[in-house]
């Protein structure tokens, strides 16, 4: 991070009477009388109220948001925004607005609240399973080309202009987005890009934001623990579509899903096809028609054929067939957005590295193998980047991975299985264990190996993810490459429910110095 973004909020928000909200948006009233009562912010979490604020109580897995109305008033909340249910929890002095469903409303409650700041923004939403963060750096590149200064959200960060703080998710809660959106425009950026993730758009957290464009990279397996199953997934992703979310759509069309969505879309869209060759490259609007993909540390050229037949080239600089597909859509996206596509092209081309996306930690000479860390946690992108490091590996491919807890079960003897299918040597460690078992988590990885290598031939286990890195180093020579995926940048790691300071590439850095300290 390059400093601190500071407070999330606004420096001047507006004034907004809580009665003309509830005028506004048709919402019942209960307790004393709104009138005269004001409020200046609004947020979904009691614990980061502030005065003057307008807190949402939602309903939760577990408990209701209304259960923590008093600790928000306590705090300097001067309304509540809650459902039926939520009221009664509600302390009896404070105005309280009533709604079906307050979740739905917290985005065009804080948009209103904040004169909908993204009217005066170019707004640009990536959604899909792999290939957000990267794309949306992408096209934050191109952004940067064209204007004096941009925002881009995420899961890595939350950047306006030079200032970042570290994201607490994918996709952050509705009346943050809105807040962001305001200091943005406060700050004088001119366009913001951000990830949406599925779980974002299932539980209304871009919902009073309209894009001006949005892209989708592709649908693989992950979170059917949330969603159910890939047409559930599939339905949710979807949402970023649909009318009222955003004006036009590009839609990478490599997949079943993304031909889908294009076909489906309520809205217009342009189509990308990024393979080579591939059946529906010449029905698509933009087609990669030529690639030579690079390999160790080199980025792919390719040749983007567009709408009008004129081939342009463009450049990825980041290795790997998956990258030319994100900067495909990233160019395209641009440039739906505004940016000159001569423009767009070049400053994709010069994108910056990204933390945790096939990242260079060490580089192989002086007896260290190549160590790199990446953020593969699906079954399709670990086969991505493990076929995509093979060519540029003159040993054994070390593999360190491991699948996260409380998530979707079904796919972790299928990492476990293409673990041992693609890669030399395996250490089968821990990601996220949240509230499961760490043990029983890679005993479902292990099942799967053993599907392919019933001995465990080079199948090593470490409860330690950091020293599951060590581990790795050991075994490995140094015409090795050793990848440790599924956390990529996550400066945490979640194990009983409590967060500890943790990075992989942090890991790979402090055994590399200790390594050198010894051999001086």
């Amino acid at each position: 991070m390059t400093s601190p973004l500071g407070r999330l909020r606004p420096e001047r928000p507006p004034v907004r009477r809580v009665d003309d909200l509830a005028a506004a948006l048709d919402l019942r009233t209960a307790g004393p009388a709104t009138t005269d009562r004001t409020f200046t912010g609004v947020t979904m979490s009691s614990s980061e109220v502030e005065p003057g604020d307008l807190f949402v109580a939602v309903p939760g897995l577990k408990v209701h948001g209304a259960r923590f109305a008093a600790d928000a008033v306590a705090r300097g909340a001067v309304a509540v925004l809650t459902d039926a249910d939520g009221v009664a929890s509600v302390p009896r002095d404070v105005p309280v607005l009533v709604a079906d469903d307050p979740r739905a409303l917290a985005g065009p409650v804080a948009a209103w609240a904040l004169g909908d700041p993204a009217s005066r923004l170019v707004t640009i939403g990536v959604t899909g399973t792999n290939g957000k963060t990267t794309t949306t750096y992408f096209v934050d590149a191109a952004m940067r080309a064209h204007h004096a200064r941009t925002a881009v959200l995420g899961t890595v960060e939350l950047r306006i202009g030079e200032d970042a703080v570290e994201s607490p998710r994918t996709t952050v809660e509705a009346p943050v987005l809105q807040a962001l959106l305001a200091v943005a425009h406060e700050r004088g950026a001119g366009a913001l890009t951000t990830e949406v993730s599925s779980h974002a758009l299932a539980l209304g957290r871009v919902r009073g934001l309209r894009f001006d464009v949005v892209g989708f990279t592709n649908l693989q397996r992950d979170h059917l623990d949330f969603h159910g199953d890939m047409e559930g997934y599939f339905r949710d992703k979807s949402r970023l579509f649909a009318a009222d979310q955003a004006r036009r759509g590009v839609v990478v069309v490599d997949d079943v899903w993304g031909r889908r969505l294009a076909a489906e879309s309520p809205i217009p869209v342009e189509t990308v096809s990024t393979h080579v060759g591939a059946p529906d490259g010449d029905d698509a609007d933009w087609a990669v028609v030529e690639a030579d993909i690079g390999l160790d540390g080199v980025g792919s050229r390719f040749v983007l054929r567009g709408p009008d037949g004129a081939r342009h080239e463009a450049h990825s600089p980041l290795p790997g067939l998956v990258n030319v597909s994100n900067a495909a859509l990233a160019i395209v996206l641009a440039h739906a957005a505004g940016v000159p596509l001569p423009t767009a092209v070049d400053a994709v081309a010069g994108a910056h590295a990204i933390p945790g996306r096939m990242e260079r930690v060490v580089e192989r000479g002086d007896g260290w193998p190549l160590c790199l860390v990446d953020y593969a946690h699906t079954p399709d992108a670990l086969v991505l980047a493990l076929e995509a490091v093979r060519p540029i590996t003159p040993g054994r491919l070390v593999l360190v991975y491991g699948s996260d807890g409380d998530r979707d079960r079904g796919k972790r003897p299928i990492m476990g299985q293409i673990g041992a299918r693609l890669a030399d040597v395996l250490v089968v460690t821990d990601e996220n264990p949240r509230s499961e078992d760490p043990a029983s988590i890679r005993a479902a990885i292990l099942a799967g190996v053993r599907d392919v290598r019933p001995d465990l031939a080079d199948v090593h286990e470490a409860s330690s993810r950091a020293q599951a890195i060590r581990d790795a180093l050991r075994l490995a020579g140094p015409d090795d490459t050793v990848i440790v995926t599924g956390k990529g940048h996550e400066p945490t790691q979640e194990i009983a429910g409590v967060f500890h300071r943790y990075n992989d590439r942090d890991v790979f850095l402090a055994a590399h110095a200790e390594g050198r300290e010894q051999h001086a």
